[in-house]
Protein backbone atom coordinates (compact mmCIF):
# COMPACT_ATOMS: atom_id res chain seq x y z
CA UNK A 1 0.00 0.00 0.00
CA UNK A 2 1.39 3.53 -1.17
CA UNK A 3 2.40 6.36 1.48
CA UNK A 4 -1.10 8.27 0.40
CA UNK A 5 -3.16 5.06 1.47
CA UNK A 6 -1.08 4.48 4.57
CA UNK A 7 -0.93 8.04 5.81
CA UNK A 8 -5.44 7.96 5.16
CA UNK A 9 -5.26 4.99 7.55
CA UNK A 10 -7.55 2.05 6.76
CA UNK A 11 -10.40 3.33 5.88
CA UNK A 12 -10.22 3.48 2.21
CA UNK A 13 -13.27 4.86 1.47
CA UNK A 14 -12.07 8.50 2.58
CA UNK A 15 -9.81 8.15 -0.93
CA UNK A 16 -11.00 10.43 -3.44
CA UNK A 17 -12.34 8.69 -7.38
CA UNK A 18 -8.97 9.72 -8.66
CA UNK A 19 -6.79 7.44 -6.00
CA UNK A 20 -9.20 5.08 -5.44
CA UNK A 21 -8.90 4.35 -9.13
CA UNK A 22 -5.12 4.46 -9.11
CA UNK A 23 -5.16 2.61 -6.22
CA UNK A 24 -7.12 -0.72 -8.31
CA UNK A 25 -5.23 0.48 -11.17
CA UNK A 26 -1.80 -0.53 -9.61
CA UNK A 27 -2.34 -3.24 -7.57
CA UNK A 28 -2.03 -1.40 -4.15
CA UNK A 29 -5.61 -2.03 -3.55
CA UNK A 30 -8.50 -4.32 -4.50
CA UNK A 31 -11.48 -3.33 -5.82
CA UNK A 32 -13.17 -5.93 -2.88
CA UNK A 33 -11.61 -3.70 -0.32
CA UNK A 34 -13.15 -0.94 -1.41
CA UNK A 35 -17.01 -2.03 -1.46
CA UNK A 36 -16.39 -3.65 1.07
CA UNK A 37 -15.35 -0.25 2.90
CA UNK A 38 -18.25 1.79 1.09
CA UNK A 39 -20.54 -0.83 2.50
CA UNK A 40 -19.23 -0.76 6.09
CA UNK A 41 -19.52 2.85 6.46
CA UNK A 42 -22.99 2.93 5.67
CA UNK A 43 -23.56 0.36 7.72
CA UNK A 44 -21.88 2.19 10.18
CA UNK A 45 -23.13 5.20 9.93
CA UNK A 46 -26.58 5.84 7.29
CA UNK A 47 -29.21 4.93 10.04
CA UNK A 48 -28.54 8.26 11.69
CA UNK A 49 -28.61 9.60 8.22
CA UNK A 50 -30.76 8.15 5.70
CA UNK A 51 -28.93 8.56 2.77
CA UNK A 52 -29.75 5.08 0.78
CA UNK A 53 -33.33 3.54 -0.35
CA UNK A 54 -31.86 0.22 -1.27
CA UNK A 55 -28.10 -1.58 -1.62
CA UNK A 56 -27.41 -4.74 -3.79
CA UNK A 57 -24.64 -5.85 -1.54
CA UNK A 58 -23.82 -9.02 -2.69
CA UNK A 59 -24.12 -8.33 -6.21
CA UNK A 60 -21.36 -5.45 -5.76
CA UNK A 61 -19.16 -7.42 -3.91
CA UNK A 62 -18.68 -10.25 -6.86
CA UNK A 63 -18.78 -7.23 -9.09
CA UNK A 64 -15.66 -6.56 -7.46
CA UNK A 65 -14.20 -9.82 -7.54
CA UNK A 66 -14.42 -9.91 -10.95
CA UNK A 67 -13.08 -6.63 -11.21
CA UNK A 68 -10.42 -8.02 -9.31
CA UNK A 69 -9.56 -10.94 -11.45
CA UNK A 70 -9.60 -8.64 -14.60
CA UNK A 71 -6.85 -7.07 -13.44
CA UNK A 72 -4.83 -9.98 -12.20
CA UNK A 73 -5.42 -11.66 -15.68
CA UNK A 74 -3.72 -8.48 -17.10
CA UNK A 75 -7.01 -6.86 -19.04
CA UNK A 76 -7.33 -3.62 -20.00
CA UNK A 77 -8.89 -1.26 -17.43
CA UNK A 78 -11.29 1.73 -17.97
CA UNK A 79 -10.40 4.66 -16.43
CA UNK A 80 -13.23 3.83 -13.13
CA UNK A 81 -12.18 -0.12 -13.05
CA UNK A 82 -13.44 -1.34 -9.95
CA UNK A 83 -14.46 1.75 -8.47
CA UNK A 84 -18.19 1.34 -6.49
CA UNK A 85 -20.56 3.91 -6.72
CA UNK A 86 -23.96 4.76 -5.47
CA UNK A 87 -26.95 6.86 -7.23
CA UNK A 88 -29.63 8.96 -6.89
CA UNK A 89 -32.69 6.69 -7.26
CA UNK A 90 -33.66 8.20 -10.42
CA UNK A 91 -31.67 6.73 -13.30
CA UNK A 92 -33.27 3.01 -14.45
CA UNK A 93 -31.33 -0.06 -14.00
CA UNK A 94 -32.73 -3.01 -16.12
CA UNK A 95 -34.50 -5.10 -13.06
CA UNK A 96 -33.56 -3.23 -10.38
CA UNK A 97 -36.07 -1.15 -8.27
CA UNK A 98 -36.23 2.96 -9.16
CA UNK A 99 -38.24 4.52 -6.80
CA UNK A 100 -37.70 8.10 -7.98
CA UNK A 101 -38.34 8.68 -4.37
CA UNK A 102 -41.74 8.83 -4.47
CA UNK A 103 -45.21 6.36 -2.96
CA UNK A 104 -46.02 5.97 -7.03
CA UNK A 105 -42.85 4.24 -7.79
CA UNK A 106 -41.89 2.53 -4.76
CA UNK A 107 -41.70 -0.63 -6.59
CA UNK A 108 -40.92 0.31 -10.01
CA UNK A 109 -38.07 -1.63 -11.84
CA UNK A 110 -37.44 -0.70 -15.51
CA UNK A 111 -36.52 -3.25 -18.06
CA UNK A 112 -33.97 -1.01 -19.41
CA UNK A 113 -31.20 0.86 -18.07
CA UNK A 114 -29.71 4.79 -18.00
CA UNK A 115 -27.02 5.36 -20.77
CA UNK A 116 -25.12 7.00 -18.19
CA UNK A 117 -24.69 4.35 -15.93
CA UNK A 118 -24.38 2.09 -18.82
CA UNK A 119 -21.11 4.65 -20.06
CA UNK A 120 -20.04 4.59 -16.34
CA UNK A 121 -20.12 0.95 -15.84
CA UNK A 122 -18.32 0.33 -19.37
CA UNK A 123 -15.35 2.05 -17.61
CA UNK A 124 -15.14 -0.10 -15.10
CA UNK A 125 -17.54 1.58 -12.14
CA UNK A 126 -19.77 -0.67 -9.44
CA UNK A 127 -23.15 0.44 -8.82
CA UNK A 128 -24.12 -1.29 -5.35
CA UNK A 129 -26.64 1.43 -3.97
CA UNK A 130 -29.93 3.75 -5.04
CA UNK A 131 -29.75 6.97 -3.04
CA UNK A 132 -32.35 9.16 -1.32
CA UNK A 133 -34.01 12.04 -2.86
CA UNK A 134 -36.59 14.89 -3.12
CA UNK A 135 -39.84 13.24 -4.10
CA UNK A 136 -39.79 13.53 -8.20
CA UNK A 137 -36.57 15.38 -7.43
CA UNK A 138 -38.91 18.51 -7.00
CA UNK A 139 -37.55 20.50 -4.25
CA UNK A 140 -34.43 22.18 -3.11
CA UNK A 141 -33.92 21.37 0.63
CA UNK A 142 -34.36 17.29 0.21
CA UNK A 143 -37.22 16.50 2.01
CA UNK A 144 -39.40 13.23 1.52
CA UNK A 145 -42.38 12.34 3.43
CA UNK A 146 -42.35 8.93 1.77
CA UNK A 147 -38.34 7.21 2.68
CA UNK A 148 -37.80 10.15 5.48
CA UNK A 149 -35.63 13.16 4.70
CA UNK A 150 -31.70 12.83 4.50
CA UNK A 151 -29.69 14.34 7.06
CA UNK A 152 -27.13 16.12 6.52
CA UNK A 153 -23.91 14.62 7.75
CA UNK A 154 -22.08 18.11 9.32
CA UNK A 155 -25.40 18.67 11.31
CA UNK A 156 -28.83 16.78 10.87
CA UNK A 157 -30.81 19.61 11.95
CA UNK A 158 -30.39 21.51 8.72
CA UNK A 159 -31.22 20.70 5.32
CA UNK A 160 -29.17 18.82 3.02
CA UNK A 161 -30.39 20.46 -0.09
CA UNK A 162 -32.21 18.82 -2.82
CA UNK A 163 -33.18 17.54 -4.72
CA UNK A 164 -30.16 15.36 -5.04
CA UNK A 165 -30.02 14.87 -1.28
CA UNK A 166 -28.79 11.65 -1.01
CA UNK A 167 -26.35 11.99 -3.57
CA UNK A 168 -24.65 14.83 -1.62
CA UNK A 169 -24.68 13.45 2.04
CA UNK A 170 -23.69 9.88 0.77
CA UNK A 171 -20.40 11.93 -1.00
CA UNK A 172 -19.69 13.71 1.71
CA UNK A 173 -19.70 10.73 4.70
CA UNK A 174 -17.99 9.21 2.23
CA UNK A 175 -20.40 6.63 1.36
CA UNK A 176 -19.57 6.57 -2.30
CA UNK A 177 -16.70 7.74 -4.36
CA UNK A 178 -19.31 9.29 -6.96
CA UNK A 179 -22.89 9.54 -7.14
CA UNK A 180 -25.09 10.94 -9.80
CA UNK A 181 -27.53 13.39 -9.72
CA UNK A 182 -29.55 15.60 -11.37
CA UNK A 183 -30.39 19.66 -12.16
CA UNK A 184 -33.83 20.90 -13.17
CA UNK A 185 -33.14 24.08 -11.26
CA UNK A 186 -29.92 23.21 -8.94
CA UNK A 187 -30.12 20.03 -7.81
CA UNK A 188 -26.91 18.68 -8.40
CA UNK A 189 -25.58 22.04 -6.94
CA UNK A 190 -27.35 22.95 -3.55
CA UNK A 191 -26.48 19.20 -2.01
CA UNK A 192 -23.29 19.93 -3.32
CA UNK A 193 -23.08 23.40 -1.30
CA UNK A 194 -25.08 22.11 1.64
CA UNK A 195 -22.96 19.08 2.13
CA UNK A 196 -19.26 20.46 1.36
CA UNK A 197 -18.87 18.61 -1.94
CA UNK A 198 -18.25 19.51 -5.28
CA UNK A 199 -21.07 18.76 -8.03
CA UNK A 200 -21.37 20.00 -11.51
CA UNK A 201 -24.28 20.51 -13.51
CA UNK A 202 -23.18 20.32 -17.46
CA UNK A 203 -24.12 22.63 -20.39
CA UNK A 204 -27.81 21.19 -21.29
CA UNK A 205 -27.43 18.40 -23.61
CA UNK A 206 -23.64 17.45 -22.68
CA UNK A 207 -24.74 14.13 -20.72
CA UNK A 208 -27.16 11.85 -22.32
CA UNK A 209 -30.72 11.50 -20.23
CA UNK A 210 -31.76 8.37 -21.91
CA UNK A 211 -32.79 6.48 -19.03
CA UNK A 212 -33.22 9.01 -16.01
CA UNK A 213 -36.63 10.21 -14.47
CA UNK A 214 -37.64 13.48 -16.46
CA UNK A 215 -38.88 16.27 -14.80
CA UNK A 216 -38.81 19.06 -17.46
CA UNK A 217 -37.88 18.32 -20.71
CA UNK A 218 -36.24 21.31 -21.46
CA UNK A 219 -34.19 21.97 -18.12
CA UNK A 220 -33.25 18.45 -16.95
CA UNK A 221 -29.10 17.90 -16.48
CA UNK A 222 -27.23 14.92 -15.58
CA UNK A 223 -24.16 15.68 -13.68
CA UNK A 224 -22.12 13.72 -10.61
CA UNK A 225 -21.30 15.06 -7.12
CA UNK A 226 -17.86 13.90 -6.26
CA UNK A 227 -14.66 14.54 -4.08
CA UNK A 228 -13.11 17.56 -6.09
CA UNK A 229 -12.97 18.73 -9.38
CA UNK A 230 -10.57 16.47 -10.64
CA UNK A 231 -13.10 13.64 -9.92
CA UNK A 232 -15.59 15.21 -12.01
CA UNK A 233 -12.92 15.82 -14.75
CA UNK A 234 -12.48 12.30 -14.49
CA UNK A 235 -16.35 10.79 -14.62
CA UNK A 236 -17.70 13.37 -17.35
CA UNK A 237 -14.91 12.38 -19.77
CA UNK A 238 -16.96 9.00 -19.80
CA UNK A 239 -20.63 10.04 -19.03
CA UNK A 240 -20.57 12.89 -21.95
CA UNK A 241 -21.02 12.57 -25.99
CA UNK A 242 -23.48 11.67 -27.92
CA UNK A 243 -25.92 9.06 -28.20
CA UNK A 244 -28.58 8.14 -30.56
CA UNK A 245 -31.16 7.01 -28.06
CA UNK A 246 -31.63 10.52 -26.52
CA UNK A 247 -32.15 13.03 -29.61
CA UNK A 248 -31.22 15.81 -27.58
CA UNK A 249 -27.45 14.77 -26.43
CA UNK A 250 -25.42 17.18 -28.34
CA UNK A 251 -23.40 16.25 -31.26
CA UNK A 252 -20.10 18.16 -29.66
CA UNK A 253 -16.90 16.26 -29.08
CA UNK A 254 -15.80 15.58 -25.25
CA UNK A 255 -12.64 17.02 -24.62
CA UNK A 256 -9.86 14.93 -22.01
CA UNK A 257 -11.37 17.63 -18.96
CA UNK A 258 -8.61 16.25 -16.85
CA UNK A 259 -5.33 16.27 -18.71
CA UNK A 260 -6.14 20.12 -18.71
CA UNK A 261 -6.14 20.65 -15.15
CA UNK A 262 -3.16 23.16 -14.24
CA UNK A 263 -4.04 25.32 -12.06
CA UNK A 264 -2.92 28.07 -13.90
CA UNK A 265 -5.46 31.10 -13.76
CA UNK A 266 -3.52 33.35 -16.06
CA UNK A 267 -5.34 35.38 -18.09
CA UNK A 268 -8.89 34.36 -17.38
CA UNK A 269 -11.53 36.80 -16.44
CA UNK A 270 -13.78 36.44 -13.24
CA UNK A 271 -17.07 38.04 -13.53
CA UNK A 272 -18.64 39.08 -10.16
CA UNK A 273 -22.69 39.63 -10.49
CA UNK A 274 -23.64 43.10 -9.64
CA UNK A 275 -26.78 41.92 -9.50
CA UNK A 276 -29.48 39.48 -8.01
CA UNK A 277 -26.36 36.54 -7.46
CA UNK A 278 -25.18 38.65 -5.15
CA UNK A 279 -27.83 40.52 -3.71
CA UNK A 280 -29.05 40.14 0.24
CA UNK A 281 -25.97 37.32 0.75
CA UNK A 282 -25.60 36.73 4.32
CA UNK A 283 -22.67 38.00 6.03
CA UNK A 284 -20.80 34.40 6.73
CA UNK A 285 -21.40 33.27 3.17
CA UNK A 286 -19.83 36.32 1.54
CA UNK A 287 -17.22 36.09 3.40
CA UNK A 288 -16.19 32.76 2.71
CA UNK A 289 -16.99 33.39 -0.94
CA UNK A 290 -14.91 36.76 -1.27
CA UNK A 291 -12.17 34.43 0.44
CA UNK A 292 -12.31 32.02 -2.28
CA UNK A 293 -12.56 34.69 -4.94
CA UNK A 294 -8.93 35.74 -3.50
CA UNK A 295 -7.52 32.71 -3.96
CA UNK A 296 -8.48 32.35 -7.73
CA UNK A 297 -7.29 36.16 -7.85
CA UNK A 298 -3.65 35.01 -6.42
CA UNK A 299 -4.13 31.86 -9.03
CA UNK A 300 -3.91 34.55 -11.82
CA UNK A 301 -7.47 35.26 -12.58
CA UNK A 302 -8.36 38.55 -13.01
CA UNK A 303 -12.30 40.01 -11.29
CA UNK A 304 -14.18 41.94 -13.56
CA UNK A 305 -17.43 43.40 -12.22
CA UNK A 306 -20.31 43.49 -14.29
CA UNK A 307 -24.20 43.79 -14.86
CA UNK A 308 -25.70 40.88 -16.03
CA UNK A 309 -28.55 41.71 -18.32
CA UNK A 310 -31.84 40.42 -18.61
CA UNK A 311 -31.92 38.69 -15.36
CA UNK A 312 -35.99 39.63 -14.57
CA UNK A 313 -36.92 37.77 -17.79
CA UNK A 314 -34.78 34.85 -17.36
CA UNK A 315 -36.28 34.26 -14.29
CA UNK A 316 -39.88 34.77 -15.23
CA UNK A 317 -39.36 32.56 -18.18
CA UNK A 318 -37.53 30.14 -16.31
CA UNK A 319 -40.26 29.59 -13.35
CA UNK A 320 -43.12 28.98 -16.26
CA UNK A 321 -40.99 26.41 -18.63
CA UNK A 322 -40.06 24.10 -15.54
CA UNK A 323 -43.45 24.40 -13.95
CA UNK A 324 -45.19 23.61 -16.88
CA UNK A 325 -43.06 20.30 -18.15
CA UNK A 326 -43.55 18.98 -14.29
CA UNK A 327 -46.89 19.46 -14.23
CA UNK A 328 -47.39 17.89 -17.76
CA UNK A 329 -45.20 14.97 -17.31
CA UNK A 330 -47.13 14.28 -13.68
CA UNK A 331 -51.25 15.08 -15.24
CA UNK A 332 -52.26 11.13 -15.60
CA UNK A 333 -51.16 10.56 -11.61
CA UNK A 334 -52.46 13.83 -10.34
CA UNK A 335 -55.41 12.77 -11.45
CA UNK A 336 -55.39 9.22 -10.74
CA UNK A 337 -53.33 9.17 -7.50
CA UNK A 338 -53.24 12.94 -6.19
CA UNK A 339 -53.52 11.59 -2.44
CA UNK A 340 -49.56 10.23 -3.17
CA UNK A 341 -48.13 13.62 -3.52
CA UNK A 342 -46.52 15.23 -0.67
CA UNK A 343 -48.35 18.69 0.29
CA UNK A 344 -45.52 20.99 -1.11
CA UNK A 345 -45.25 18.98 -3.84
CA UNK A 346 -48.93 19.18 -5.33
CA UNK A 347 -48.25 22.65 -4.27
CA UNK A 348 -46.27 22.99 -7.23
CA UNK A 349 -47.74 20.74 -9.37
CA UNK A 350 -50.82 21.99 -9.50
CA UNK A 351 -50.88 25.82 -10.20
CA UNK A 352 -48.92 25.77 -13.47
CA UNK A 353 -52.15 23.69 -14.94
CA UNK A 354 -53.54 27.16 -14.90
CA UNK A 355 -50.85 29.12 -16.75
CA UNK A 356 -51.73 29.81 -20.54
CA UNK A 357 -50.21 27.88 -23.79
CA UNK A 358 -49.14 31.36 -25.04
CA UNK A 359 -47.09 31.62 -22.01
CA UNK A 360 -45.57 28.24 -21.75
CA UNK A 361 -44.39 29.20 -25.78
CA UNK A 362 -43.42 32.44 -25.08
CA UNK A 363 -41.20 30.99 -22.58
CA UNK A 364 -39.59 28.24 -24.87
CA UNK A 365 -39.09 30.48 -27.99
CA UNK A 366 -37.15 32.98 -26.36
CA UNK A 367 -34.98 30.77 -24.87
CA UNK A 368 -32.61 30.68 -27.93
CA UNK A 369 -32.69 34.49 -28.27
CA UNK A 370 -32.29 35.11 -24.90
CA UNK A 371 -29.13 32.92 -24.35
CA UNK A 372 -27.45 34.49 -27.39
CA UNK A 373 -27.51 37.47 -26.35
CA UNK A 374 -26.96 36.69 -22.66
CA UNK A 375 -23.72 35.12 -23.92
CA UNK A 376 -22.93 37.42 -26.33
CA UNK A 377 -23.00 40.38 -23.50
CA UNK A 378 -21.49 38.52 -20.62
CA UNK A 379 -19.18 35.61 -22.58
CA UNK A 380 -17.74 38.65 -24.46
CA UNK A 381 -16.56 40.46 -21.39
CA UNK A 382 -15.16 37.52 -18.96
CA UNK A 383 -14.62 33.39 -19.23
CA UNK A 384 -16.15 32.79 -15.88
CA UNK A 385 -18.93 33.86 -13.83
CA UNK A 386 -18.83 32.99 -10.28
CA UNK A 387 -21.51 33.64 -6.97
CA UNK A 388 -22.35 31.93 -3.98
CA UNK A 389 -23.96 28.60 -4.53
CA UNK A 390 -26.42 29.59 -2.05
CA UNK A 391 -26.84 33.22 -0.72
CA UNK A 392 -28.26 32.45 2.54
CA UNK A 393 -27.11 30.34 5.36
CA UNK A 394 -28.21 26.81 4.90
CA UNK A 395 -31.75 26.81 6.80
CA UNK A 396 -32.92 23.75 8.86
CA UNK A 397 -35.34 21.16 7.72
CA UNK A 398 -38.15 22.68 10.01
CA UNK A 399 -37.48 25.72 8.78
CA UNK A 400 -38.20 24.75 4.50
CA UNK A 401 -41.31 22.32 6.41
CA UNK A 402 -43.91 23.18 4.11
CA UNK A 403 -45.99 20.03 4.89
CA UNK A 404 -46.09 21.11 8.44
CA UNK A 405 -46.75 24.53 7.97
CA UNK A 406 -44.19 26.15 9.50
CA UNK A 407 -44.64 29.85 9.16
CA UNK A 408 -41.75 31.56 5.96
CA UNK A 409 -41.01 28.18 4.76
CA UNK A 410 -42.09 29.11 1.29
CA UNK A 411 -40.14 31.79 1.50
CA UNK A 412 -36.53 30.10 2.57
CA UNK A 413 -37.67 27.07 0.64
CA UNK A 414 -37.62 28.91 -2.49
CA UNK A 415 -34.61 31.28 -1.74
CA UNK A 416 -32.48 28.00 -1.50
CA UNK A 417 -32.47 27.79 -5.45
CA UNK A 418 -32.38 31.89 -6.17
CA UNK A 419 -28.40 31.40 -7.42
CA UNK A 420 -29.10 28.05 -9.49
CA UNK A 421 -32.19 27.57 -11.12
CA UNK A 422 -32.00 30.54 -13.63
CA UNK A 423 -28.94 28.63 -15.23
CA UNK A 424 -31.33 25.77 -16.16
CA UNK A 425 -33.40 28.04 -18.58
CA UNK A 426 -29.92 29.25 -20.14
CA UNK A 427 -28.58 25.82 -20.47
CA UNK A 428 -25.23 27.21 -18.93
CA UNK A 429 -22.52 25.07 -17.10
CA UNK A 430 -21.73 25.43 -13.93
CA UNK A 431 -19.91 24.20 -10.54
CA UNK A 432 -20.39 24.27 -7.19
CA UNK A 433 -17.34 23.84 -5.35
CA UNK A 434 -16.47 23.84 -1.08
CA UNK A 435 -14.66 26.97 -0.12
CA UNK A 436 -15.09 27.34 3.68
CA UNK A 437 -18.10 26.80 6.32
CA UNK A 438 -20.30 29.35 7.82
CA UNK A 439 -20.61 30.68 11.55
CA UNK A 440 -22.50 27.55 12.65
CA UNK A 441 -19.66 25.29 10.97
CA UNK A 442 -21.59 24.22 8.19
CA UNK A 443 -20.46 24.40 4.15
CA UNK A 444 -20.21 27.38 2.15
CA UNK A 445 -20.51 26.53 -1.62
CA UNK A 446 -19.00 29.19 -4.62
CA UNK A 447 -20.91 28.72 -7.82
CA UNK A 448 -18.54 28.58 -11.21
CA UNK A 449 -20.87 28.97 -14.21
CA UNK A 450 -19.05 29.02 -18.00
CA UNK A 451 -20.13 29.41 -21.39
CA UNK A 452 -21.82 26.53 -23.50
CA UNK A 453 -20.14 23.67 -23.61
CA UNK A 454 -17.54 25.69 -21.12
CA UNK A 455 -16.63 23.02 -18.92
CA UNK A 456 -12.83 22.18 -19.52
CA UNK A 457 -12.90 25.94 -18.01
CA UNK A 458 -15.35 26.01 -15.17
CA UNK A 459 -13.47 22.05 -14.11
CA UNK A 460 -10.27 23.82 -14.71
CA UNK A 461 -11.04 27.14 -12.42
CA UNK A 462 -12.74 24.75 -9.55
CA UNK A 463 -9.71 22.66 -9.65
CA UNK A 464 -7.61 25.89 -8.81
CA UNK A 465 -9.33 26.57 -6.20
CA UNK A 466 -8.81 23.16 -4.84
CA UNK A 467 -5.14 23.11 -5.32
CA UNK A 468 -4.78 26.03 -2.96
CA UNK A 469 -7.58 25.09 -0.26
CA UNK A 470 -8.64 21.78 1.19
CA UNK A 471 -12.05 22.25 2.27
CA UNK A 472 -13.33 19.51 -0.44
CA UNK A 473 -11.13 17.10 2.07
CA UNK A 474 -12.97 18.21 4.97
CA UNK A 475 -15.04 15.35 6.39
CA UNK A 476 -17.77 15.61 8.62
CA UNK A 477 -17.26 13.70 12.26
CA UNK A 478 -20.16 10.67 11.41
CA UNK A 479 -18.93 9.13 14.86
Amino acid sequence: MDATLTSRGTDLATLSLVEAAAAVADGSVTSLALTEACLDRIARHDLGLNTVIWTEAETALEAARKADRARAAGEALGPLHGVPMAHKDMYYQAGRLSTCGSAIRADFRPDYTATVIERLEAAGAITFAGLNMAEFAQNPTGHNRHFGDCLNPWNGDFITGGSSSGSGAAVAARFTFMALGSDTGGSIRLPASCCGVTGLKPTQGRVSRYGAMPLSFSCDNVGPLTRSARDCARVMRVMAGPDPRDRTAAQVPVPDYEAKLDGDLRGTRIGIPDTWFMEDVDEPIMAATEAALAVLQARGATLVRLTLPMIEDIAAYSAILGRCEAAAIHAQWMRERPQDYAIHLSARLFPPLGIPAPYYIEAQSRRGPILRAFAKEVFGAVDLLATPTIPMRIPTRLETDIDAGTPGAVERFMGVSRNTRLLNYLGLPAISVPCGFDDRGLPVGLQLIGRPFGEGRVLHAADALQCDTDWHERMPDLA
